[in-house]
């Protein structure tokens, strides 16, 4: 095989609008190890991006020796990619595994048994229970687990203890693309499908670099455009991404101002009649507010404000507007960024003012940045109400409530779910005295670190941590237990496009390391909770039952499961939902009848006011909706809250490398990962470099109001004025800023703010200085 760590994306396998994509199996096996010596491959798929790409896990003598793509999976064809390959199997087999459970005692974790760790925690969580009641308890969970733990935790939450201080790590990462999927069209869930890409003759990529969050997908379309019949390619990044040199055309927008940007694209639209006025008069509402707001985005004020050529909006424009079928992707480049919610709204409103939705290559995925995250949302762990069902709606929550076999008070319907970062603030402030965190970093992917450490070693907050390795944040926690990881657990996930997929357990877990879900499940027998006839609330004996009780919940919703089992999974391809009676072998596409779910019966949410983030409420939704049609929602744009000035004359902005995932807890203990890219970096363009007098390799400072960096310059093709470092780094593996070392999490500079309707931080937007550290030459 080629090298895949340089050779990031394989071989090509060209294509044509319409065919099928080629099949290429990918496959990477322990030194020593030969496909024949292999004593049994184990169905699976990648958690390492939200692609989720089926493959098989390869075992001998009881240990995990390698990976292969399953060339039958409608995902990949067989591909797989750099982490993949390198990072899956290998992250999980590390001397660093955490094997027993630990607890603080004296000030320092050591070592004990199940029984006295979980009885810690159980004695917290009772005191606090009599004490305070249920706000005192608050879950943060992860966007890696499986949908059957997921569920457990969303019942032990909301029906066992109550609380609604639940949300996941995929509030940073994925919450607008649910929240926009909501505002629009009534209900979370992509109207696309991978196949898209296959069908589609232009695609848009809205602050999404494909090329390095999602390999697999980027290969798909980089053989769409090798093939013949290639399609238009329009991308929106401030730097310079492959995906920004494979494109027809680039907008380098400056961070924060996206939706100045969708504001003129639109406009263009309407004036030059690129609009499909029958499916909008059949399918939509509040048209006029939109055309009202864009209004006076010319091409010559975007450009103004973007810091882009108003003759390329019009070019982008002129692709939207005539191109017979659109693919839109969207990512953190808009999520994590001002205006998050109301800028991937008019990613939605570009489709449904052209028809462009349900057909063959006319899509949008509002994309993932974590493999089980879509889980993470429907079933309730993130704080909505599994199933995506509404909170606002009495009658949502006496159907859960049936469903669990519960009083439907106890279920948290009173208020808004709590996010993240309302989380950490209770927290904070002390009204949260027990916090579970897991399979996840916030130590190091929060913003304002040195805020998120303080609130993590406060004396008065019992925090429990379940990972698979010792994270920054499990070292300040008071118990920590080891869990099982990918290949050590079965269970089910679901990526971007709906497509669910079973992985199979292949190989024990290390030591005493149990599975999440049955930790779940034992703190609920602990706990003891019980349903309205003293029955176990969870009466699960594994991820099976959790399986079959999801498919309960889900009866009747957007994310109809009744179809699936885990026998039909067992077989060549993951399968999208909704999968049920009318729907057996899933569905590809939603919204090709043009009907939405936006019935003030049905819909997930009643919607929320764009600028401010407050609900519109059952009464004014019901006075206003015509049940089936989708929302044109618009929003005027503003400057970001914090901008360059002389003090701070550089916008900063986080993101990703090709080689790791997340915060490097498995791809930071790959060594070929971790030597491609070991340490972090602070990217500039020539023009700044030469102003601020420093060349690739030399040592900066970064400063911000909240924190500082010292990183190495990167001199890259990004645009003049801003600067990027990557967010993976942590501190594990190296001194922190607590401990005297150099302080290099992207996240020591962020800012605590966040979008008003998906309440989703803005990494993308912050203020900061750099200065070249004094006799330190190129590293």
């Amino acid at each position: 095989m080629v090298d895949r760590i340089t050779d990031i994306w394989g071989a090509r396998t060209p294509y044509a609008r319409g065919a099928l994509w080629p099949d290429r199996i990918d496959m990477a096996l322990q030194a020593g190890i030969a496909a024949g010596d292999v004593d049994e491959w184990v169905q699976s798929a990648c958690v390492l991006c939200s692609n989720g790409c089926g493959c098989d896990i390869a075992v001998k003598d009881g240990r995990m020796v390698g990976i292969r793509g399953r060339a039958s999976d409608r995902v990949n064809h067989g591909r797989l990619g750099p982490k993949g390959l390198f990072g899956s199997w290998q992250g999980m087999q590390h001397q660093d595994r955490l094997t027993r459970p630990l607890i603080r005692e004296n000030g320092k974790l050591v070592e004990t048994d199940w029984n006295t760790a979980m009885e810690r925690i159980v004695v917290r969580s009772k005191e606090l229970l009599a004490a305070k009641g249920p706000l005192s308890h608050g879950f943060y969970t992860s966007g890696q687990l499986f949908l059957e733990e997921y569920y457990a935790l969303g019942i032990i939450g909301k029906a066992g203890i109550g609380t609604p201080h639940m949300d996941g790590n995929t509030r940073l990462c994925t919450a607008t693309a649910a929240a926009s999927l909501k505002e629009s069209f009534g209900a979370d869930g992509q109207p696309g499908s991978y196949t898209d890409i296959d069908e589609c003759d232009a695609a848009f990529l809205y602050g999404h670099n494909m090329a390095e969050t999602q390999t697999v997908l980027w290969s798909r379309l980089l053989d769409r455009l090798s093939g013949p019949n290639p399609p238009r390619l329009v991308c929106v990044d401030p730097r310079e991404t492959e995906v920004a040199r494979a494109a027809d055309v680039h907008l380098p927008v400056r961070p924060g101002t996206n939706l100045a940007l969708m504001n003129g694209l639109i406009r263009e639209l309407f004036i030059n009649g690129w609009i499909d006025q029958e499916y909008i008069d059949a399918h939509t509402l509040n048209v006029e507010q939109l055309r009202s707001v864009v209004d006076r985005w010319t091409p010559e004020r975007v450009a103004e404000v973007c810091g882009v050529d108003a003759s390329d909006v019009r070019r982008a424009a002129a692709i939207f507007g005539t191109s017979e079928r659109v693919l839109s992707t969207v990512l953190q480049g808009f999520y994590q960024s001002a205006h998050a919610t109301a800028s991937a709204c008019q990613v939605n409103n570009l489709h449904l003012l052209r028809g462009q939705l349900g057909r063959p290559g006319c899509g949008i995925l509002q994309m993932n940045g974590q493999p089980t995250a879509q889980n993470n949302r429907e079933c309730g762990a993130d704080g909505d109400l599994p199933g995506f069902r509404n909170w606002e709606n009495p009658e949502h929550v006496k159907d859960l409530a049936r469903i669990w076999n519960v009083d439907p008070a106890i279920i948290p319907d009173w208020s808004p779910p709590t996010h993240a970062m309302q989380i950490f603030r209770y927290a904070e402030q002390g009204s949260i005295g027990f916090l579970w965190i897991s399979a996840t970093n916030p130590a190091v992917s929060m913003p304002q670190l040195a805020r998120i450490r303080d609130i993590l070693r406060q004396e008065s907050l019992f925090l429990v941590v379940q990972d698979i390795y010792l994270s920054e944040t499990a070292q300040y926690a008071d118990v920590v237990l080891p869990c099982a990881g990918w290949g050590e657990k079965t269970g089910t996930f679901t990526n971007v496009d709906r497509t669910v997929h079973l992985s199979e357990k292949a190989v024990d877990p290390p030591g005493e390391a149990r599975s999440d879900l049955d930790v779940f499940l034992d703190y609920a027998r602990r706990m003891d909770f019980r349903d309205k006839d003293g029955r176990p609330l969870l009466d699960w004996t594994g991820p099976h039952d959790g399986f079959e009780a999801w498919k309960e919940c889900s009866r009747g919703r957007p994310c109809d499961y009744t179809g699936l089992s885990y026998d039909l999974l067992r077989g060549a391809s993951g399968i999208q939902w909704p999968c049920n009676d009318e729907h057996p072998d899933g569905t590809d596409r939603l919204y090709a009848d043009g009907v939405f779910p936006t019935d003030p019966a049905y819909c997930e949410s009643f919607g929320h006011d764009l600028l401010t983030g407050a609900t519109v409420g059952s009464t004014n939704y019901k006075a206003s909706v015509q049940s089936g049609k989708a929302w044109f929602k618009a929003l005027d744009y503003t400057p970001p809250h914090e901008d360059p000035d002389e003090e701070y004359p550089f916008r900063y902005t986080t993101g990703r490398t090709v080689y790791h995932f997340h915060t490097r807890t498995k791809t930071g203990r790959s060594k070929p990962l971790n030597d491609a890219a070991p340490e972090p970096w602070l990217e500039v363009s020539g023009e700044d470099a030469g102003k601020l007098g420093v060349a690739g390799g030399d040592m900066v400072r970064v400063f911000s109001r909240r924190g500082m960096l010292e990183l190495p310059v990167r001199v890259a093709d990004i645009r003049p004025g801003s600067v990027f470092a990557p967010f993976h780094y942590g501190y594990w593996d190296t001194a922190g800023p607590d401990d005297g070392g150099r302080p290099r999490a992207a996240n020591e500079l962020t800012l605590t703010e966040w979008d008003p309707v998906s309440k989703q931080p803005v990494f993308k937007n912050a203020a900061v200085r750099i200065e070249k550290i004094p006799g330190k030459g190129p590293a």
